[in-house]
């Protein structure tokens, strides 16, 4: 009987007989007549002319044979080809990968994958497959009963249908994951068993899946064929574009279960599931994006480019968010304030300004902040670890931004600007500070006086006045201070550094504010004025010392007499009367002062010195005060009345001297 006539014959019986069950019987006679025909096979004289092909060198011989064999028997028996199926037989077994298969119609297919014949070609582009013209012709003839999407092929509608009735037929057998289409698995064991069969013709990188490797090709042609219709901007792949066009339509289909919070891979977050581990730190993520971005860290990868300035970033949306910079885009608007941001993270943290959330706890302090990276960030006080060190001079930082900050002092970078006075800053938050003196503005304001400041560091280092606290101490000699920078200050009593130097008389300063203090002596520059009397001062220290006098404020009590001062270093010195210290010692003669400033005086009496010049006759004074006192025989000035009768004085001595005739009268 020859090929054609079997064939013939089983479609017949097949159509006839389709979704018949087996007999036991049946089964008998398929298992005794296909080991009689293994037995005694025999090649057809005419064979080779009936195929029209080398059967010798042809390793799909033997199936073919079989299979028409299996038609035979099963049209002889009676028996459908197609209920191998039912019965989960495979009977016909490829040669090359020895994958078994169902149907005799199977082999011809399968085979195609290893010759690599593609027989279907689409008229409209070229591209092989069977169902691809109905892509071209828009056909969709399988639609969902359950929504409505219409689909190009049966398979596809099949697969879709499995999303509403919740089927996941194809489990993974290492770790019993689900899945709703076989390719899917397929893709996801490809993860235990490492395989990645598809590679870029471009740059060798491999891929699990083919999907994976076209949106890959799509960066090397920067081809960007979807398109959103409502704002234009293009994407590699489909499912981005999808993901986009929610931004337009509001659209949030995938709903967290426990907080009702709207994103896809969100539900892990309550789970715990990080199923994304990093192979040289051990890290965990929730998703493979997150997992890969982080690993650039490692390989210092940084293919995303800033086409302005050429600074490169791990990840697209870190590009993204830089770029903005450069085009002062600022998106993301607060529906409270109406303040704008480059991004959705800072909009996200500054939200929490306003709801006064801060669900992120310390768990050593207690101590909550806004965001996790805060919190991250705090921890690192406790455990000491400050992983961010200056390749410069080798300082560590407990965080980027400050190594950063840190890094400009060196190259001298000052890239955020006032656009009131032009002043630059090292880092946006100290501009920031510095605008509040333009604009006025003192959001901090301290629970206990109500005193306002312009930044969270001012306000934080005056309420440790109302509490007392010190937490920083000198290493050296366990002094304590309310800051770091007045720490920091100490220290270098103890190292001797001055690191600041007046351009003018050479005259070296521990601090950057004091050597820009002692410069207006030589500018005369007095930039704090009153607004009560308009006098100026070159300190703002003096400025609010002076405002006492007005106020008549003393905010300074001697916890022996109670006698109150202006300032703390005048109750420091008065201190010094119950105790008998005397701390300052002059390296000439020994003589010893309760107060430094005596001792600088004291010690111009040795050197000769005399700074303090009069303006109008040249005469020069060792101590600031003794000028001031000369200065009024020329202005004329007496500033120091006395309140019984009115009598006013060039000098404090003088009505204090004057005062006690009046106490004497009243005494008599």
């Amino acid at each position: 009987m020859s090929a054609g006539i079997i064939y013939e014959e089983s479609v017949s019986y097949v159509g006839e007989n389709l979704m018949k069950p087996l007999s036991v019987k049946q089964e008998e006679i398929i298992k005794d007549e296909t080991l009689d025909f293994q037995e005694n096979k025999k090649q057809p004289e005419n064979f080779e002319l009936s195929h029209g092909t080398d059967q010798e060198n042809d390793p799909y011989s033997d199936m073919l044979v079989h299979s028409e064999f299996i038609n035979s028997v099963s049209c002889g028996s009676e028996l459908p080809l197609t209920h191998t199926a039912h019965i989960g037989r495979k009977p016909f077994q490829c040669p090359e990968s020895e994958k078994c298969l169902r149907t005799n119609a199977s082999p011809g297919k399968h085979r195609r994958v290893h010759i690599g014949e593609k027989m279907f070609a689409c008229s409209g582009c070229g591209k092989c497959f069977s169902t691809h013209e109905k892509i071209h012709a828009g056909k969709k003839p399988f639609v969902c009963s359950e929504c409505g999407k219409c689909f190009t092929s049966k398979s596809s509608l099949t697969t879709h249908e499995r999303i509403h009735t919740g089927e996941k037929p194809f489990a993974c057998s290492e770790c019993g994951k689900c899945f709703t289409s076989k390719s899917n698995l397929t893709n996801h064991e490809r993860i235990h068993t490492g395989e990645k069969p598809f590679a870029c013709s471009e740059c060798e990188k491999c891929f699990t899946s083919k999907g994976e490797l076209t949106a890959h090709e799509k960066i090397h042609t920067e081809e960007k064929p979807f398109a959103c219709s409502e704002c234009g901007k293009c994407f590699t792949s489909k499912s981005s574009l999808i993901t986009h066009e929610r931004i337009h339509t509001g659209e949030m289909p995938f709903a967290c279960s426990e907080c009702g919070k709207c994103f896809s891979t969100h539900e892990k977050i309550h789970a715990g599931k990080k199923p994304f581990v990093c192979s040289e730190c051990g890290k965990c993520f929730t998703s493979k994006s997150s997992l890969t971005t982080h690993e650039r860290i490692h390989t210092g990868e940084k293919p995303f480019a800033c086409s302005e300035c050429g600074k490169c970033f791990t990840s697209k949306s870190n590009l993204t968010n830089h770029e903005r910079i450069h085009t002062g885009e600022k998106p993301f608007a607060c529906s409270e304030c109406e303040k704008c941001f480059t991004s959705k993270g800072e909009l996200t943290a500054h939200e929490k300004i306003h709801t006064e959330e801060k669900p992120f706890a310390c768990s050593e302090c207690g101590k909550c902040f806004t965001s996790k990276s805060s919190l991250i960030t705090h921890e690192r006080i406790h455990t000491g670890e400050m992983p961010f060190a200056c390749s410069e001079c080798g300082k560590c930082f407990t965080s980027k931004s400050n190594l950063t900050n840190h890094e400009r002092i060196h190259t001298g970078e000052k890239p955020f600007a006032c656009s009131e006075c032009g002043k630059c800053f090292i880092s946006k938050s100290s501009l920031t500070t510095h605008e509040r003196i333009h604009t006025g503005v003192k959001p901090f304001a301290c629970s206990e006086c109500e005193k306002r400041f312009t930044s969270k560091g001012e306000l934080t280092a005056h309420e440790r006045i109302h509490t007392g606290e010190k937490p920083f101490a000198c290493a050296e000699c366990g002094k304590w201070f309310r800051t770091k920078g007045d720490l920091t200050v100490h220290e270098k009593i103890h190292t001797g550094e001055k690191p600041f130097a007046c351009s003018e008389c050479g005259k070296w300063f521990r601090t950057k504010g004091n050597h820009a203090e002692h410069e207006r002596i030589h500018t005369g520059e007095k930039p704090f004025a009153c607004s009560e009397c308009g006098k100026c001062f070159t300190f703002k220290c003096n400025l609010t010392k002076h405002e006492r006098i007005h106020t008549g404020e003393k905010p300074f009590t001697c916890s022996e007499c109670e006698k109150c001062f202006r300032t703390k270093v005048t109750l420091t010195a008065h201190e010094r009367i119950h105790t008998g210290e005397k701390p300052f010692a002059c390296s000439e003669c020994e003589k010893c002062f309760k107060r430094i400033d005596k001792l600088t005086a004291h010690q111009r009496i040795h050197t000769g010195e005399k700074p303090f010049a009069c303006s109008e006759c040249g005469k020069c004074f060792i101590k600031k005060d003794k000028l001031t006192a000369h200065e009024r025989i020329h202005t004329g000035e007496k500033p120091f009345a006395c309140s019984e009768c009115g009598k006013c004085f060039k000098r404090k001595d003088k009505l204090t001297a004057h005062e006690r005739i009046h106490s004497s009268i009243h005494s008599h």
